[in-house]
């Protein structure tokens, strides 16, 4: 059975993911989600504390989880971070 999960996401995010432009979510794993789940985003003012009105459903194509030394490079993750690059 498919999951629909809540989350919140930064005004100044919303209008990128609304558009199609941003077609990724870097999330901390503290929850469980799999390809095929529904994810809402849902508009959040982090200067007030409350969330907008706005959602956005999204379907779930991609799951990638993964620690600092997945890649054998913590050190470097931690010196330098981590990008996300979205592809089409």
């Amino acid at each position: 059975m498919m999951a629909v999960i809540k989350k919140k996401v930064w005004l100044k995010y919303f209008d990128d993911v609304a558009s199609g432009k941003k077609k990724f979510e870097l999330r901390l794993n503290d929850f469980d989600i799999k390809e095929g789940d529904t994810l809402i985003l849902e508009e959040w003012n982090p200067i007030i504390g409350e969330y907008t009105g706005r959602k956005i459903e999204k379907k779930v194509s991609y799951v990638f989880k993964f620690d600092l030394n997945t890649f054998g490079q913590e050190k470097e993750i931690r010196g330098k971070g981590l990008q996300v690059i979205s592809l089409e």
